[in-house]
């Protein structure tokens, strides 16, 4: 199963869809696909298994 969720750049603030893989958790870096910017993303799932992504600014 693929997930891929919209979030928001806490850089330039565009919109962006990212693929998280279903067996991801934690914490990853990735980059603005729009202002190539580095994000911490902060990927969690609930006891359902619904899935929880926080995006904050990396330094």
């Amino acid at each position: 199963m693929e997930t891929t969720i919209a979030v928001q750049c806490p850089w330039c603030f565009e919109r962006v869809e990212i693929w998280i893989d279903p067996s991801t958790r934690g914490q990853l870096v990735r980059d603005c696909e729009v202002c190539c910017r580095p994000w911490d993303v902060f990927v969690a799932r609930d006891e359902e298994g619904r899935l929880q992504v926080m995006v904050g600014r990396s330094n």
